[in-house]
């Protein structure tokens, strides 16, 4: 009798960015790319305007936009950018060698 696979791990990241500058329009469509490419129906994300919530972008540490943190699974992963350059931003967030 085998064991049943474990489930694919659900992602969530949490976007920080600056109002509607072009950086932050450049980050959420490329996040959002790359999670429905890579991560189809298992990734959250949330997005946090620093400008609208400081206070939170405070406390989480957030000093430039656009920052994006990948709070799971384990461990945590920063990457600060318009997460333009898809082959070092998977390899960042260690999504290199998850399946599609």
């Amino acid at each position: 009798m085998s064991l049943p696979m474990p489930p694919f791990p659900r992602f969530r990241f949490v976007l920080y960015v600056a109002d509607d500058t072009q950086n932050s329009a450049l980050a959420i469509a490329n996040l959002k790319a790359i999670c429905e490419t890579r991560l189809p129906d298992r990734h959250e994300i949330e997005v946090v305007d620093v400008f609208k919530n400081p206070q939170r972008a405070l406390s989480d540490r957030i000093f430039m936009t656009p920052t994006l943190i990948r709070l799971a699974p384990a461990p945590v992963r920063r990457i600060v950018g318009t997460l333009g350059q898809t082959e070092k931003v998977l390899y960042a967030l260690g999504l290199e060698a998850v399946a599609a």
